[in-house]
């Protein structure tokens, strides 16, 4: 079923949510460990070219990590991460055909030839939408019921991540952010090398298959023990 986006690519209550956003002291900041490891992670989980990060902010969206590219970030009216956090549903699957999203311009993403997203809210305590955790091909593709509930999986951890991150950074510890960045790298590097066996082995990973979902699945619980144990 095709996504429905609103009429609207900057909704009436959009001031409130950047407020959130910024509080968060988060938008175009360096790069940092953990995040990058998160779209790499990603990327090899979904068999994609490219994925990323991003938050939404008033008039551009910044990309705080991407796999498969290098760009800070696109203008709020071409990047589909702007309409994808209007969308109330878990996942928002698109392409980027100007019939099938009307708030956006597609023109950078065609340029390059893309024709698959998917992507998973990153949200706030307070039930903001921050910007989003998004998987994007060139080919186009099918996104099962599976592949959507482990995007969904991943992108609530790196909300938790961004709410750590923010813990640290008001309570001046940044060498306790900056060992908890090492904690969830590791338990991510270990993630991304059991995905690599798992794809190496069968030419790709499916989710379906219960011998690469439950060891995907306990991964997934390890790193979100690590954000349990520092947020308590």
């Amino acid at each position: 079923m095709a996504t429905i986006f609103p009429a609207r690519l900057i909704p009436a209550d959009d001031a409130a949510r950047l407020r959130t956003l910024h509080r968060y002291q988060i938008v175009n900041t360096t790069p940092e460990l953990v995040f990058d490891d998160y779209v790499a992670w990603a990327a090899r989980l979904f068999g994609v070219p490219i994925a990323l990060i991003s938050l939404v902010d008033s008039e551009y969206v910044w990309f705080k990590a991407m796999a498969g590219g290098s760009a800070p970030g696109l203008a709020r009216g071409e990047s589909m991460c702007s309409a994808a956090i209007l969308v109330s549903d878990e996942v928002v699957v698109s392409d980027y055909k100007p019939e099938s999203c009307s708030l956006i311009k597609p023109d950078v993403a065609q340029a390059v030839g893309l024709n698959f997203y998917a992507g998973a809210a990153l949200v706030a305590t307070d039930h903001a939408r921050l910007g989003m955790l998004a998987v994007i091909d060139k080919e186009v593709r099918g996104f099962t019921a599976t592949e959507a509930g482990l995007l969904t999986r991943l992108a609530r951890l790196v909300s938790r991540t961004i709410e750590l991150r923010y813990h640290y950074l008001v309570t001046s510890q940044p060498a306790e952010w900056e060992d908890a960045q090492h904690e969830l790298a590791q338990a991510l590097d270990e993630s991304s090398t059991l995905a690599r066996y798992l794809a190496s082995r069968s030419q790709g990973l499916d989710l379906s298959d219960p011998e690469v979902w439950q060891p995907v699945s306990r991964c997934l619980e390890s790193v979100a023990r690590v954000l349990d144990r520092r947020l308590e």
